[in-house]
């Protein structure tokens, strides 16, 4: 994002009261008391946020205030500061915190620039509200008392039209196609063996990762449907959906990043990182459930699921007990629980991502094992000889990508989500 050196309004001039679009006034005017003057003279003015080039906001962690999907922050009031940073000219830093009341505290310490979540009327006494204000609750965001000149330049900046917008593009950025790509053959040949075009660099790559190369055939398919230009919106790219800062992690160059080999190969490099985070799972079988839950989902979004899991008398070395708690972190008992760090995910989707590879990975095998027959898995005296193609359906299912870490966090998360 471009850097703005031209600020909305001097710290050394007095302007007017604005007109907030709800009705009230911000003051614009006017000193501090003595005491204020005290406790809140380190804070930043506009001037000085938008020559340091980083506005941070507070928030917690939800649907609708701010998320990690895929690398991209999401949530309709996460959408709608990423609007304000732009027309401040600056970047947007998202800071998470546990509960209203350590937001309110560290927005007093000076530790922040704007709260952006729906603050009640009672908790805003002390603090300006300014942008959105949702009516019904009477929440809405603030920012420090002396921040006169920010909450006037947000004031001046905020028409309510603006929630629905950023509703509007929440909606259709989740609902649109997440991958763009063509759609090749699940499978080019179960009686000969060969799943696709790429299954050479398959076996090349698989063992530096530790896997059976037809399993990273079934990631891929999930990943790509074998397209090696496939693309998403939030910009993972390649046969394994590298996001570029997991590129860059992995040695890829952004030059390089939809070479097959490349791509590829930074995948396999990822998936032993992946696989190395989880080495405390004793079973290798359900440590590849962890390590493809966090190369979709982010191994700290798996490692909050696990510590549920253990907390509810689950046993979080087996992936059956923590699909049911990534399943649960969509849901704010569970995302807002003490033990989860990392808040809200959209869990359905990895856990969808995990089951559609396994049983893929088990349907290849058996296509080569059998040369495309069906074989039944219950045993019987007598042998199943059906010459019926392996199904389809679930090498049909919708792919998702792999994420990088949030970058908007202070803490760096070395994920692929």
């Amino acid at each position: 994002m471009a850097f703005c050196c031209l600020s909305l309004y001097s710290c050394k001039e007095k302007e007017k009261n604005v007109e907030t679009p709800w009705g009230t006034t911000v003051p614009t005017d006017g000193e501090e008391s003595e005491e204020e003057a005290v406790s809140l003279g380190d804070r930043m003015t506009l001037e000085e946020i938008q020559q340091g080039g980083e506005m941070i906001m507070l928030t917690m962690s939800g649907p609708d205030t701010y998320y990690d999907y895929h690398g991209r922050g999401m949530g309709v009031q996460y959408l709608l500061a990423e609007k304000l940073a732009e027309h401040l000219g600056v970047t947007l830093r998202v800071d998470l915190c546990t509960d209203t009341l350590d937001m309110l505290q560290r927005l007093r310490n000076g530790e922040a620039d704007i709260i952006v979540f729906s603050v009640s009327k009672e908790q805003q006494k002390g603090f300006i509200a300014c942008g959105m204000q949702d009516e019904k609750s009477g929440g809405g965001w603030i920012v420090s008392k002396s921040s006169k000149e920010l909450a006037a330049a947000v004031s001046k900046w905020y028409k309510p039209s603006m929630y629905d917008e950023a509703k509007s593009q929440n909606t259709k950025l989740l609902s649109a196609p997440k991958v763009t790509r063509h759609v090749y053959p699940s499978m080019l040949s179960a009686k000969t063996g060969v799943i696709s075009n790429y299954d050479a660099l398959f076996r090349k790559y698989a063992p530096t990762a530790g896997l059976d190369w037809i399993l990273l055939a079934a990631q891929c398919y999930q990943e790509s449907c074998f397209d090696p230009k496939a693309h998403s919106w939030a910009g993972a790219c390649g046969l394994m959906q590298l996001m570029p800062g997991t590129a860059d992690q992995m040695g890829v160059s952004r030059q390089q990043i939809y070479e097959p080999e490349a791509n590829v190969s930074g995948a396999a490099r990822y998936m032993r990182l992946m696989m190395a985070e989880f080495s405390d799972v004793g079973n290798p079988q359900e440590r590849i459930k962890f390590a493809l839950a966090a190369y979709n989902g982010g191994a700290r979004h798996v490692r909050d699921a696990m510590a549920l899991t253990k907390k509810n008398g689950g046993i979080d070395q087996r992936w059956n007990d923590v699909r049911h708690y990534i399943l649960a972190l969509q849901k704010p008992e569970f995302y807002r629980d003490p033990v989860v760090k990392n808040g809200y995910m959209r869990g359905s989707e990895t856990a969808g991502y995990v089951d559609n590879i396994m049983q893929r990975w088990s349907q290849y095998r058996q296509a080569i094992r059998t040369g495309g027959r069906i074989v039944s898995t219950v045993k019987n005296t007598t042998p199943t000889t059906s010459s019926q193609p392996v199904s389809a359906s679930i090498l049909d299912a919708t792919p998702h990508r792999a994420s990088k870490a949030n970058k908007w966090r202070k803490e760096e998360v070395k994920s692929n989500k």
